[in-house]
């Protein structure tokens, strides 16, 4: 009885000095999760960018447009992105100001194509997009609100100014004309050269990903769409395609699909003279 009478003293007392480790402890814990800094977009230090204007654009044209001036996209709506759709809608419209988050996204939605569809419909960036910011004007914060869409009722692709080139450069006379399909532009590769560097790349990627599959799939629709306009040299840069294809096929075990893609439009631009 003596023992736990001398004892209870320091037991009490060590207890009463647990709790209040504890208590400043927790203290101390909330303390300093309140007074951690959130981690919130500081738009104020960001550039802009001007959204470029991809109407009545072949989808396979205007995702190298968007993904050039460095913005995601997705697609909306009834139809999927194949390559030869023309974009009918767009948000946010066309030149307007937005923050560089990074990859501002684009929502686009497309107009079902006429006849032949190739490749395999692809519909948002490889890449995820990022909010829409529009910079703020004097006295008010930025909004994330995205302006209203702009449609159209062209029916013939908007087609960008080529970048100035030598005329020894820019000689590239059609194989054939198809009414309404966009002039080749001359601020990008010919065909034949995209094609050849298409075969040089599988050099160096010969295991399937999907990034690897993803752009492969991208310049053959670009290929295959191009030919069938009438670009110059399109039949040629087809059997380059046609053989990049086959290589596919051996390495990575698929590809026979676009294979006969890239067949069929070869047969289609000979039949016209290309």
């Amino acid at each position: 009885m003596n023992f736990m009478r001398k004892t209870r003293g320091p037991v009490v007392a060590l207890a009463a000095i647990c709790v209040l480790v504890s208590a400043g402890l927790t203290i101390a814990a909330s303390r300093s999760s309140s007074s951690k800094p959130s981690q919130v977009l500081d738009t104020t230090k960001l550039p802009t960018k001007i959204v470029p204007d991809v109407i009545g654009q072949p989808y396979v044209f205007a995702e190298s447009m968007l993904q050039a001036n460095g913005f995601g996209w997705r697609v909306e709506g009834p139809v999927a992105g194949w390559a030869e759709a023309l974009v009918s809608r767009q948000e946010p419209v066309a030149n307007t100001e937005v923050l560089d988050t990074g990859a501002p996204l684009v929502k686009l939605q497309l107009a079902k194509p006429k006849g032949y569809q190739s490749g395999t419909p692809e519909s948002a960036s490889p890449y995820a997009g990022t909010k829409i910011v529009l910079p703020s004007t004097p006295g008010t914060e930025p909004s994330e609100t995205t302006p209203p869409i702009t449609t159209t009722t062209k029916t013939e692709p908007v087609e960008p100014k080529p970048k100035p080139r030598s005329s020894k450069a820019s000689t590239r006379p059609r194989a054939f004309v198809i009414a309404g399909a966009k002039s080749e532009p001359l601020d990008e590769i010919p065909l034949p050269r995209r094609a050849r560097n298409l075969d040089t790349w599988l050099d160096s990627h010969r295991q399937a990903s999907d990034a690897n599959e993803r752009y492969w799939l991208y310049q053959h629709a670009w290929i295959v769409t191009g030919a069938k306009f009438g670009w110059w040299h399109g039949a040629q840069a087809l059997e380059t395609l046609i053989a990049v294809d086959k290589r596919i096929e051996a390495l990575w075990g698929l590809g026979s699909r676009s294979e006969a893609e890239a067949r069929a439009a070869l047969e289609f631009v000979r039949a016209r003279g290309g």
